[in-house]
This record gives C-alpha cells, sequence and structure tokens, in this order.
C-alpha cells in the first residue's frame, strides 16, 4: 500500500517548496480553510488543476491576519496570479449563527477550533495581497466571492452591499464550479495573453472603468440591471435585479449581465455549458491524497473532513430551485452527473484507505436522488428561463428516471471492501411519490425507496419536507405538504414488508418570507397528530443570491413585486420557532394563550390539552431529532385532518 510522503501534497511552506526543488511559483493560493487535499474541498481541486497543467503551485491556508501578515509574504511573489478563497462555507455561515452569535466551532479548522477565518475572508485576503503586491493579479472564487458577485443583502451588517469584486479591489471574479473558467485561464495565460486582458472568459466576472469600452462577443446578448446606487435608494429596484440575475444564471445560453458601481461597471460573462461526464470525471480523478495535510496531525481532527472522509461525491447542480437554498446559484439547476466507472475508482481508492472499516458515509450530492437527470429533448431545455425543473409541477421534459442510481448503489455494494454503503445527503422524497412525479415508473420509484430503506440507511430516512403551509411551500418552491404524507404511507408500507423499524426524520424551517404565526401553529398541531416531536430545528437564515433573502431584505417578492411579509423582529422569530417546541413544559402556557387570543381554540386544544390537576395533559408522540441544513434542497404534504389558517388580517 502506498505511503503518501509530505510532498504528495501542495507545499504549503518555502521548505516545502524546495523539497519540490522549486525556485518560484507561478499560482499562490490563499484559503479560508484547513488545507484538505480531497475533491470536496474547493481549493484542493483548483490546486490539483493548476498542477495538472504543470504549473508550481503552492497553498497557504487560514493566513494569519492578526499579526505582521508574514504569511502573506512568506512564499514570495507568483508569476501568474495569486487566487483567494473564503472557504468551502461562506465565512459569516461559518462564524455565525442564524441569531448572529458567534458559533463556538469551526468545523474547516482543526480540532472545530475558532478564530482562524476572519469575517469576510475573501475581501480581507484579496485587500492584503494587492496591498503587499499591487501589480499582481488577484482571482477570486469559492462560495463567497459566486454568491456576493452582485449587489446584494448581507444579514450580519444588515446593509446592502456591492459586488465583492469592489470591496475585494480583486481582478477577476470566477462565480460557480470553477474548472472550466479556470482552465481557460491558465490556456490563454499559458500562450502569453495578459492577466488585464482576460474580459470575455465565460463564467467570470469584472469591474471596468465606465469609460472604458468592453469587449463584444457575438455570440452574447446583453442586459443591464439597476445599478449599485439605485438599489440603495430604491428595495423594489433592487427586488426587480433579482429574477434577472438568477434567470440568466440558469439559462444554457445567457446574456451577459452590466451593473454600475461606484463609477465602475460590474461585467458578469455568462456561465459555461454543464460540465460533461467526461469533464467531471477528469476534475475528480485527479491525484488528491484525500488526506488532511499532515501539519495538521498534532493539532486534532478536522471535523468536516471527518464527515466527508469516506463519502462519495456523484453529481453536482440541483434543479429544485429552492428560494432559500443557494445551490442552484453556485453548481447550477442542471445536473452534472460523474460516470459510473469513476465513482466505482473512487470507492476503490477508498476501501484501500489504511483506516477503511467497510462502510461509505455517503453515495450523494446536493439532492442525493438527481444522479443521470435530465432533459429528454434538449433544446427545450436550452430555452428554458424556469429556476426550477420541479415547482411548481415536475417538468413534463424532466428524466425523473432513478434505474441508474439504483443500479449504482447496487455495483458500489459488490465492491469486497464494502460493508454497507449509506445515503448521508437528502433525499428529494417529492420525487418519489407517483401522485407528483406523474412522469416516472411507479413501480421503478418503489424498488429505489425500497432500495434504501433495506440497504443504505440505518434507523433513519432524513427528508425535508420544510413547512405544512401551502402559501409558504409555493413560495418556497416546495409541494404541498400533502406529498410528505404520501411518502410516509409508501414508507410505512416498506416497513412492514421488510420486518423493518426505520424512522422517518423530516426537516422544517421557520421564520421564512410568508410564514406567519399561525402558520406555524398549523405545522405543530400537523406534526403532532402525524406522530413526530420535532427538537433541532431550524430558523430562516437569509444568505445573499437566494429568493427568500432578497424578500427579507426588500419586502418584495422579485418575481412578482407584490408586498411579501417576512418575520424579522427578535420576537417573532423566536415565537414562531417556539411552536416547534409545543411539548415543553416551559411552552404550554404561552402556546394556549397565544392561540386563544388569535381566535384558534381548535390549535391550542390539539397542542395544549385542557389543564387537569393543575397539570398539562400530553400526549406522548416519537421522538424525532432532526438537523435542517440550508444546503440540501427538500420535499412535502398533507393530514388526516387539514388545518386551515384564517384568512389574513391586512
Amino acid at each position: 500500500m502506498q505511503v503518501n510522503k509530505l510532498s504528495d501534497w501542495l507545499p504549503t511552506t518555502n521548505k516545502e517548496v524546495k523539497i519540490r526543488g522549486w525556485e518560484e511559483l507561478d499560482v499562490i493560493l490563499f484559503s479560508g480553510d484547513a488545507y484538505v487535499d480531497h475533491p470536496s474541498f474547493g481549493p484542493a481541486v483548483i490546486g490539483r488543476i493548476l498542477e495538472s497543467y504543470g504549473l508550481k503551485v503552492a497553498i497557504v491556508p487560514q493566513p494569519n491576519v492578526n499579526d505582521d501578515l508574514q504569511d502573506f509574504t512568506k512564499l514570495g511573489t507568483p508569476k501568474l496570479f495569486f487566487g483567494v478563497t473564503g472557504g468551502c462555507m461562506d465565512p459569516m455561515v461559518s462564524n455565525y449563527t442564524a441569531s448572529k452569535k458567534r458559533r463556538d466551532k469551526d468545523a474547516y479548522t482543526p480540532n472545530g477550533d475558532k478564530g482562524f477565518r476572519p469575517d469576510y475572508a475573501t475581501s480581507v485576503y484579496s485587500t492584503i495581497l494587492k496591498d503587499k503586491f499591487p501589480d499582481v493579479p488577484v482571482l477570486i472564487g469559492g462560495i463567497e466571492a459566486s454568491l456576493r458577485r452582485v449587489t446584494h443583502y448581507d444579514y450580519w451588517s444588515d446593509k446592502l452591499l456591492p459586488t465583492i469584486l469592489e470591496t475585494s479591489k480583486a481582478d477577476m471574479l470566477v462565480y460557480g464550479m470553477g474548472e472550466q473558467p479556470l482552465r481557460e485561464v491558465v490556456k490563454l495565460l499559458q500562450k502569453g495573453v495578459p492577466f488585464s486582458s482576460l474580459k470575455t472568459i465565460q463564467q467570470t466576472a469584472i469591474l471596468v472603468d465606465q469609460d472604458e469600452n468592453i469587449p463584444k462577443n457575438k455570440n452574447w446578448d446583453d442586459v443591464e440591471i439597476q445599478s449599485h446606487e439605485v438599489c440603495l435608494k430604491d428595495k423594489k429596484k433592487f427586488a426587480s435585479n433579482f429574477k434577472i440575475i438568477e434567470q440568466e444564471s440558469n439559462k444554457l445560453k445567457a446574456r451577459r449581465i452590466f451593473q454600475k458601481v461606484k463609477g465602475k461597471t460590474l461585467v458578469i460573462n455568462p456561465p459555461y455549458p454543464t460540465m460533461t461526464e467526461k469533464e467531471i470525471d477528469a476534475s475528480f480523478d485527479l491525484p488528491y491524497t484525500r488526506l488532511p495535510h499532515p501539519k495538521y496531525n498534532k493539532r486534532g481532527p478536522i471535523p468536516a473532513f471527518e464527515m466527508i472522509k469516506t463519502s462519495i461525491n456523484i453529481h453536482r447542480g440541483c434543479f429544485g430551485g429552492c428560494s432559500f437554498c443557494t445551490i442552484s446559484a453556485h453548481q447550477g439547476k442542471f445536473i452534472a452527473s460523474r460516470s459510473q466507472e469513476s465513482i466505482l475508482k473512487e470507492v476503490d481508492k477508498v476501501a484501500n484507505m489504511p483506516d477503511f472499516k467497510g462502510y461509505l458515509s455517503d453515495i450523494g450530492g446536493p439532492s442525493a436522488n438527481m444522479y443521470k437527470m435530465k432533459g429528454k429533448i434538449q433544446s427545450i431545455c436550452d430555452n428554458c428561463v424556469a429556476p426550477s425543473c420541479i415547482s411548481p409541477v415536475i417538468c413534463s421534459n424532466l428524466d425523473t428516471s432513478h434505474k441508474p442510481l439504483t443500479k449504482l448503489y447496487q455495483a458500489v455494494d459488490k465492491h469486497p471492501k464494502i460493508k454497507k454503503s449509506f445515503i448521508g445527503s437528502g433525499i428529494r422524497h417529492d420525487m418519489l411519490v407517483p401522485e407528483f412525479n406523474k412522469n416516472a415508473d411507479p413501480k421503478e420509484l418503489d424498488d429505489y425507496t425500497e432500495e434504501v430503506m433495506t440497504n443504505h440507511i440505518s434507523g433513519r430516512l432524513k427528508v425535508a419536507p420544510e413547512h405544512t403551509s401551502d402559501p409558504v411551500l409555493k413560495l418556497m418552491r416546495k409541494p404541498s405538504f400533502h406529498y410528505f404524507h404520501k411518502f410516509k404511507e409508501r414508507f410505512d408500507k416498506i416497513n412492514i414488508k421488510k420486518g423493518l423499524k426505520l424512522q422517518l426524520i423530516p426537516y422544517f424551517i421557520s421564520n421564512h418570507p410568508a410564514c406567519e404565526l399561525e402558520d406555524m401553529a398549523n405545522l405543530a398541531a400537523e406534526t403532532k397528530e402525524m406522530g413526530f416531536q420535532l427538537e433541532q430545528v431550524q430558523g430562516f437564515t437569509p444568505t445573499p443570491m437566494t429568493v427568500a433573502t432578497v424578500i427579507y431584505y426588500s419586502g418584495y417578492h422579485p418575481y412578482t413585486l407584490k408586498p411579501t411579509k417576512t418575520p424579522k423582529t427578535k420576537k417573532e422569530k423566536e415565537e414562531q420557532h417556539r411552536f416547534f417546541f409545543w411539548y415543553k413544559k416551559d411552552n404550554k402556557g404561552w402556546i394556549s394563550k397565544t392561540l386563544n387570543k388569535l381566535g384558534r381554540k381548535d390549535l391550542a386544544e390539539t397542542l395544549v390539552p385542557e389543564q387537569e390537576n393543575g397539570s398539562w395533559k400530553s400526549i406522548k408522540p416519537k421522538k424525532v431529532s432532526h438537523t435542517f441544513d440550508d444546503a440540501i434542497p427538500s420535499t412535502h404534504s398533507k393530514p388526516k385532518k387539514k388545518y386551515k389558517p384564517r384568512k389574513k388580517r391586512r
């Protein structure tokens, strides 16, 4: 078995550069995460791609910004450019909770230690580099840069901020999954084209002076959105921008976007077409060690790595288009699937690692069950502007066959060293309900569900209906909760048929735009009647580049420009969230009083039965514990007795 040498990782220090016999570097990468050489960690992917072009690449993970800044100068000046990313998550999400409290842990740092990643890390790193190396180009990318590429609302400062290109002083921004634009950048630089001339590369954004000539591209149409300054003055016009931004981000033949900002023009070039199977395989087949850099050996495990070290990512993208989710804004709505051969090759590599115990933690993607799914007639997809392929209904042109995925699971399980492969990613349960997925063969859907329940979960199946209110679900771009009930019926039948004792774990979210107090009371009553006792749930967190965040800030739906209410005060948020925990003694009196005040005695009687002998009677339903991840899209349904909120008072 191969033993890794220090030189198997990209160098992080001068000593490691010298081990490779290099005198100077072509590209130096800076990252807000610890360096894990694994295909699930963006900086590792970028580094390996650059390396594949024969470039000398080094990475500076989590540089210190609180000392003399020597981390930014220790490796010298690169010949081509600096690459900067805040990490695999937006640093503000990494550093703060939904209530804006500092997190106790950072999952992308050894031992989960906090304090190694600054707020707004991309801008902080890039600004330092431009100050110290004004003549060296800085290219920014990753989730933070991608989702902040245009005027956006920042929840943590409660401000509307301009494109991150302006705040970071960077020369170019790569948005989305960066392999394709990066390859083009490298090819042109290797041909001798100056970095300053790279202005028409797809899936990049630049800032130019307003009097500067913007190169034309005969294959692109252009569209100009409201300027940053107009957005600051008019929330409705800010909201109107998002429809254009979202549609162009998800079109196969998108327009180039212009926006005026602080005396300059932001130019966002159209995205690349979805990666082909050959292209995405090439990215995953690079020579990763799949391990953290040895420098962390004595600092403790990196939680994010521990979570995914025996997982296999089988595809990218998500066509759910959920209003609170950023996946399609970053990865796109069209699915890029790896070949079964590439996946099995990675499975074999994991299975032969020294500490492998025989269990794969996940075979999945953003949504576990979208592998190999795409349009039946490509020309229809070419002209589509819909942000979701399954909301409000599943597109008749979408091939939702689960057969390739079922076959893949079975092929993985044939490996002699695999004892069990789990599905840890969120499953779109609505796509497994024939009443919703009318294009699919019901038997095929049941075969997939049975395969997952029988062989790929250990006691619990996680799905995400998110809410029970149809108006809230419609805004979320999720189907009716009715379909969750339908899925639960199928789940229960398979449980009985196979003699299993599996739990169904539904995820829910409070404080979402359009959600009112009665909606949360209905959610509590309906889930209680179904036998669920919700414990670990999530309040809506506004993150850049989502419909829900635009509504949260502006008060307008970007597609209709109609006023839309959102819970914003601390009191509103806490009260909505409190309904999740109807079963806690401290909440019972408040719930009864609140619902009676709202004229909903029926809900009060369901959630909090009448007092008897000075104590509250309560039904003890099944205890269900779960967490919500806003990066996992989800699904919906209906109860035996439907609780209808009263007509809302204006």
